[in-house]
């Protein structure tokens, strides 16, 4: 895979490092000259040195042929506009790391599902870690064809039945969370507004059922005939 980072710290260049040891061809973009400099003496990848929230620079990269772009800056707006910047130029997968949990339901509404929050995810781990609960990382039994994909449900879902949703073959709600308690599904489950619902599908329904989700908005900036 061909992969670039946006931003040269800690997380970039530890997850670069495992990338490029699996042998994945990676770019890393940086404003900042002297952190280049540094990572190059250890990291064997390639550099670009510039605003990465900028279309000319990410189009450097040359998004057609990149299969990742991870936006992992200190700062979150940067990584919000880095990652609408470079989905909009055709990298096939965005992944931004934001550290404010209130620009969550902001990147949900812009399209950018693919959104890390470090202190959410280390703090259920640590309180897990501390109730005695062992964690089996996604990657050890997410494998192959199978596809994890979270939606926030707006108005236009909310008082809905599971059974209801017109989803695409091979995919399937698993749980959600309501007001950040831990629900499975059934067949009585019914939607509330700001509910995150989670699904698995096979990897060639994931389009479709983005798409299932995005209708309703794409509806309505239709003009009408």
């Amino acid at each position: 895979m061909r992969i670039v980072f946006v931003g040269a710290g800690e997380l970039t260049a530890y997850t670069a490092n495992l990338l490029i040891n699996r042998g994945h061809e990676v770019i890393i973009i940086e404003a900042q000259k002297s952190k280049i400099e540094d990572l190059s003496e250890t990291l064997d990848c390639s550099f670009l040195h510039g605003d990465g929230s900028r279309p000319n620079i990410l189009e450097e990269a040359d998004p057609k042929h990149c299969d990742i772009l991870f936006c992992l800056t200190d700062n979150d707006q940067n990584n919000i506009i880095a990652g609408l910047v470079g989905r909009s130029l055709g990298f096939k997968r965005v992944v931004i790391n934001i550290h404010d949990h209130e620009f969550e339901s902001i990147c949900l509404e812009l399209g950018l599902e693919d959104t890390i929050i470090p202190s959410r995810t280390i703090g259920r781990f640590l309180a897990d870690m501390a109730s005695g609960v062992d964690t089996l990382e996604l990657s050890t039994v997410i494998e192959g064809e199978a596809r994890l994909y979270s939606v926030s449900i707006d108005e236009d879902y909310a008082g809905k039945d599971l059974d209801e949703l017109e989803l695409p073959k091979k995919t399937r709600a698993i749980f959600y969370y309501r007001d950040d308690e831990f629900h499975l599904t059934d067949k009585d489950s019914k939607l509330e507004q700001g509910d995150k619902l989670v699904f698995i599908c096979h990897m060639e329904s994931l389009e479709a059922l983005k798409k299932t989700f995005n209708q309703v908005a794409n509806d309505e900036k239709s003009p009408e005939a």
